[in-house]
């Protein structure tokens, strides 16, 4: 038994000295801020992109230099731009200022999800881990699937008449 101690010791000493074992913290990326103190990022989903804007303030969000109560008049796609504060525990701590075009309405509410995600890690780089265990850092690809020539619709038929 005592062998078996010196021998794991030993090993210890060997995994240390070559370097092995040891393993470092990993260093914290600094936050990205421009001379306004904002944090910048993209956000996409669908055929949307949103550009998006972060700042310290009241909790207010502009889309499209719109009030987001009257461009995402559903409350279900105002709740998605709300998440990835909830889930950080930062409601009404920052201002929000985006530009999202393309695609429909709930493809342009997962984009400015994903984008003030984004923004958020870029003004706090600890918030990382809560937000990408969330999945909100993963931009969502799944895409309209283009139409075939010869079919319908992307892989609808057009109806077959025997006679």
């Amino acid at each position: 038994m005592a062998d078996e101690t010196q021998t794991l010791t030993d090993l210890g000493d060997l995994a240390g000295a070559t370097g092995l074992a040891v393993e470092e913290a990993a260093p914290v990326a600094e936050p990205k801020r421009d001379a306004q103190g904002r944090a910048y990022a993209t956000g996409k989903r669908k055929g949307a992109v949103a550009r998006v804007w972060i700042k310290p303030g009241s909790g207010n969000i502009q889309v499209n230099g719109r009030d987001q109560q009257v461009y995402f008049a559903r409350p279900v796609l105002r709740m998605v731009l709300g998440q990835p504060f909830d889930v950080t525990g930062r409601q009404n701590q920052f201002d929000v200022y985006c530009t999202v075009s393309g695609g429909g309405l709930s493809g342009q509410a997962g984009a400015v999800r994903h984008g003030i995600s984004k923004a958020l890690v870029n003004y706090e780089p600890e918030l990382r881990p809560l937000l990408k265990s969330g999945g909100f850092l993963t931009r969502d690809s799944r895409m309209v699937e283009r139409k075939k020539y010869g079919r319908r619709k992307a892989r609808r038929s057009y109806q077959f008449s025997k006679r």
